[in-house]
């Protein structure tokens, strides 16, 4: 029999709950709330389970099912102030509410290990960025198709054109558009991980795509003009994300690159002026002196000799061996997944979800000193009348009658 009364006890448990709330990420138990009243008789013991900071693959896991809340649907619906009110970010984060990225130099075999681990780790695969986001309309239309009704400036460049011409004046707005392109691939990284609750595995990231900027650069593709232009972008926006708690690192040397490029037999990759010893030698160079080095003071960093090849099982189990809470509060290792509040989780979540046109403000860099990177008013109006007449870009996305899309002019 309790002693204690009714709203006594309701008391105690206002506070316990609101404890609860205020406990790091990895503290937050996983428990069935019981209630207890004046003359209620005793129930079974009810298994209350704490939640790991080691993550657990597949193996380990077994059949064991984590009973969490469903994913958000964040594709479909906003998350919103109303929404943060009634549907808190943390219930659904457990041991493997992790980011976990891939790196290692080119061919290394980094988009297959990605794949299977995040397989074997039961988390959300996002494969490496490709300029085809910005050259592939919505609608499917490749953009590379108007090229020959285009002035040089404003053609379309990608991987291809840069490996048959690494020094051509579009070589500069490439890198940009690709660290770009990365950054929104990992604001979609954690998008899906806040909503979801689910980890997510992603190949290479925007952290370490500098890299290939500063190679560049040293090998005479870039101006230094264009190299600061890079890193002003890079400023005003990498802060604004939450660094990974992992990176995996895949280590080959740059004769095994050159053989690994060879095997894969890409056409503009064979005998491509840009991919030299020099320039494959200064990708490795910067990973290791550069890249690594930074995030390791932020993220576990787990490298391996990836020249013959390795075993995902092994690299998973290394990964279960972490513990990723043990680390205080003035540790800097993982200082970005510390928050004490819910509603920091919840405003971090509206951020990556309704409020991403603020993050796309933040790439507007106001420089007219770099030439290449600089298009003309003649060559801008030529392309903007050759977009009128492209398939899929005379209006927003969902506004081209020519496409399908119903719109009121046309009913």
């Amino acid at each position: 029999m309790l002693s204690t009364s009714c709203s006594d006890w309701w008391i105690f448990s206002q506070w316990f709950l609101n404890e609860i709330s205020v406990k790091k990420m990895a503290g937050v138990l996983r428990m069935s709330v019981v209630r207890f009243l004046p003359g209620a008789v005793k129930p079974a013991a009810v298994p209350c389970v704490q939640q790991k900071c080691n993550i657990s693959g597949r193996s380990m896991r077994g059949n064991q099912k984590i009973v969490k809340p469903p994913p958000y649907l964040y594709q479909t619906k906003k998350y919103g102030f109303l929404q943060a009110i009634f549907d808190h970010t943390r219930k659904r984060f457990d041991e493997n509410t992790k980011i976990i990225v891939v790196d290692g130099p080119l061919a290394a075999g980094k988009s297959k290990f990605a794949k299977e681990l995040a397989e074997e780790l039961e988390m959300h695969y996002i494969p490496e960025a490709n300029i085809n986001a910005l050259l592939i309309n919505s609608y499917g239309y490749d953009l590379r198709k108007i090229d020959d009704k285009l002035p040089d400036s404003v053609k379309s460049f990608d991987e291809k054109k840069f490996c048959q011409d690494p020094k051509n004046p579009n070589a500069a707005a490439y890198q940009i558009e690709m660290y770009a392109i990365r950054f929104w691939q990992y604001v979609d990284a954690l998008n899906h991980l806040f909503n979801t609750g689910q980890g997510v595995v992603l190949d290479r990231c925007c952290y370490s795509d500098m890299v290939f900027m500063e190679a560049m650069a040293k090998n005479g593709y870039v101006s230094k003009g264009a190299r600061s232009v890079y890193y002003e972008v890079r400023k005003n926006t990498i802060e604004e994300l939450l660094k990974p708690h992992l990176v995996v690192y895949l280590d080959v040397s740059v004769e095994q690159t050159k053989k690994n490029i060879q095997a894969r037999n890409l056409p503009y990759e064979i005998n491509s002026p840009a991919l030299t010893d020099q320039y494959l030698k200064d990708i490795e160079a910067f990973y290791k002196q550069l890249y690594l080095k930074d995030i390791s003071t932020h993220a576990e960093l787990l490298v391996y000799d990836w020249n013959e090849g390795g075993e995902t099982e092994v690299v998973a189990e290394d990964i279960e061996r972490i513990d990723f809470d043990r680390f205080d509060k003035h540790d800097p290792k993982m200082k970005d997944w510390r928050h004490p509040l819910e509603w920091d989780w919840n405003n971090l979540r509206m951020k990556y979800s309704v409020q991403q046109h603020i993050l796309e403000a933040l790439f507007n860099v106001p420089r007219t000193d770099v030439p290449e990177l600089l298009v003309n008013a003649e060559d801008s109006k030529q392309l903007l009348d050759v977009l009128e007449t492209t398939p899929g870009m005379s209006y927003s996305k969902g506004y081209n009658p020519d496409q399908g899309d119903k719109v009121l002019w046309k009913l």
